[in-house]
């Protein structure tokens, strides 16, 4: 007896490119474009069919540009890794403390807010290809290291400042 081994292409309706690339940022945009509408009530209060409609054109004009949908797609994953990474990193953390009692000073609130601001901000340059840009062209000239220097420098600056005023009072 022969055993035979059933394969398939490994293509589901979840990895189908029109499902990833057109239906999935459709629906991202649209609920957010449709939550913030409600939220603002920017068009007026109990308008759900004007926010439903400025909500659907624009998620139709965002998913009509491939480099839009590629950047949101791309973003959404680096989301889903990115909060993955944090769950392990709280569940280690979280072990060091008792059942219930687990807490986060609020400078590793604002460290961690830093960071992921940086983060996104890189992510975003990235996938946007604006890094290769800058660093073609800013970069590679100096111009943009001495930039660099020049933010560091006052950031350190206000820093310091900051901390003198919180020792002060």
């Amino acid at each position: 007896m022969k055993l035979v081994m059933v394969t398939t292409s490994g293509d589901t309706i979840f990895s189908n490119s029109l499902f990833v690339n057109t239906i999935l940022p459709f629906l991202l945009v649209f609920a957010l474009v449709f939550a913030i509408l409600e939220k603002t009530k920017v068009l007026g209060d109990g308008k759900k069919q004007i926010d439903a409609i400025v909500a659907l054109v624009i998620g139709l004009l965002v998913v009509s540009f491939a480099n839009y949908t590629d950047v949101i797609v791309q973003l959404m994953a680096f989301l889903a890794v990115a909060l993955v990474i944090i769950l392990v990193f709280l569940l280690l953390f979280g072990a060091f403390f008792e059942a219930g009692k687990f807490s986060i000073a609020n400078g590793v609130k604002i460290t961690a807010g830093i960071v992921a601001l940086i983060a996104v901000i890189i992510a975003v340059l990235f996938y946007t290809h604006a890094w290769d840009y800058l660093k073609d062209n800013y970069w590679g000239t100096g111009w943009g290291t001495n930039v660099l220097f020049v933010v560091l420098l006052i950031a350190a600056v206000a820093v310091v400042l900051v901390s003198k005023e919180k020792k002060a009072a």
